[in-house]
């Protein structure tokens, strides 16, 4: 019997264009002799509306990302709960406004990134329905996306970051001297300056003087009114997949790769991640020693299972000079186009782009609904 799938793509958040291009690459490669699958847009603005299913309405375009219109025809959840082990039926609202049934869906693939999606309020709805979806939970992706709160639990755990400072938007406002101050004194720079819950380094700026902090904390601001200010470190930015365990095994890890950027680029921005900005090399394999690697591999393991992950993750950590594995930021929902570093990562370990997404959403099916 076929599995229908629901694609959820689109959102509200500053990263709506990626998960449209994400969502192309997944319509193109899910294997559709296996799966049927229905197509959901959500708007910026937050609706929910029948979308193409064609992957080729959902690629770069001249350098612009697609965007979910507010064209399609409105998708409705249910009101209630479905009963275990049952489909959950979508209903569309038609020309003429009547409420007809769009499909029976047996689990869901949430392609959403940031704010709104990968953030635990999309978890806690479908976790209301009692619908399998792919993915972490709510706390799990709740404390993901928020990279202060990550970093909180990482090191309860023993795994080291860098070190900084969380600051609010309103404490800037009245005590911006104040904070540059302790910066100074407490935090060597470089420093990065990132938004605690946005992804694909969305407004984040890297600091080399202290007079470029108050632009750049205006830039991170723009994103969210909680901000993390980071001590830089000098190291390999190295990036590691995972898989949850299958069948009573273990946590499953990718051979890490690794980016390395020209010297046209201070960091690795959104622009150079999606849009061609810059000289960026990705190696995978990462050209580490074996040691270097494996390390890596455990490290992104723990990081995994100290979180409370489920489904998949990209852990992104810096490999210093003397070999520490320092942690950056840890993704449940990382970029998933064909050329993503999560699946070309899987790739290189003999697991294609469509068995990759079968894996998935075999993971969400097997997964007892109700708290675990």
């Amino acid at each position: 019997m076929r599995t229908t799938v629901a694609l959820l793509f689109g959102g509200r958040s500053g990263e709506h264009g990626i998960s449209c291009v994400t969502a192309g690459g997944i319509l193109g490669a899910i294997d559709r002799e296996r799966f049927d699958v229905v197509a959901v847009g959500i708007t910026p603005e937050g609706r929910w509306v029948q979308a193409s299913d064609d992957p080729a309405d959902w690629t770069l375009v001249s350098g612009q990302a697609p965007t979910v219109g507010d064209h399609g025809a409105e998708v409705l959840l249910p009101s209630t709960r479905h009963r275990p082990g049952e489909p959950i039926t979508l209903r569309t609202v038609d020309g003429s406004g009547r409420v007809v049934p769009l499909a029976d869906v047996d689990v869901v693939l949430p392609l959403l990134h940031g704010p709104y999606g990968e953030d635990g309020t999309l978890q806690g709805m479908l976790e209301l329905l009692d619908v399998p979806y792919v993915g972490s939970g709510v706390l799990a992706s709740a404390s993901c996306m928020d990279k202060a709160a990550t970093k909180q639990a990482l090191r309860a755990a023993g795994l080291p970051c860098a070190p900084g400072i969380v600051v609010r938007e309103d404490h800037w406002a009245q005590e911006a001297d104040a904070v540059l101050a302790h910066l100074e004194k407490h935090h060597a720079l470089p420093w990065f300056v990132k938004p605690a819950r946005a992804g694909s380094s969305l407004g984040v700026s890297k600091v080399t003087r202290p007079e470029e902090l108050e632009h750049a904390m205006k830039t991170a601001f723009a994103e969210d009114p909680k901000v993390l200010v980071e001590v830089g470190v000098t190291g390999r930015e190295v990036e590691c997949g995972v898989l949850g365990p299958r069948d009573g095994g273990e946590v499953r890890t990718t051979v890490p790769g690794e980016v390395r950027i020209g010297e046209d680029l201070a960091f690795y921005d959104y622009e150079a991640k999606y849009f061609g900005k810059g000289t960026v090399e990705i190696d995978v394999p990462a050209a580490l020693p074996d040691a270097a690697l494996e390390e890596v591999r455990e490290v992104a393991s723990r990081a995994f299972t100290a979180l409370g992950l489920e489904g998949l993750a990209r852990v992104d950590v810096f490999v210093t000079e003397t070999g520490e594995v320092v942690v950056n930021e840890v993704n449940t929902m990382p970029g998933f186009t064909p050329y993503s570093m999560f699946p070309v990562l899987w790739r290189n370990m003999g697991v294609e782009y469509t068995a990759l997404i079968t894996d998935l959403l075999e993971q969400a099916l097997a997964r007892p609904l109700g708290s675990r």
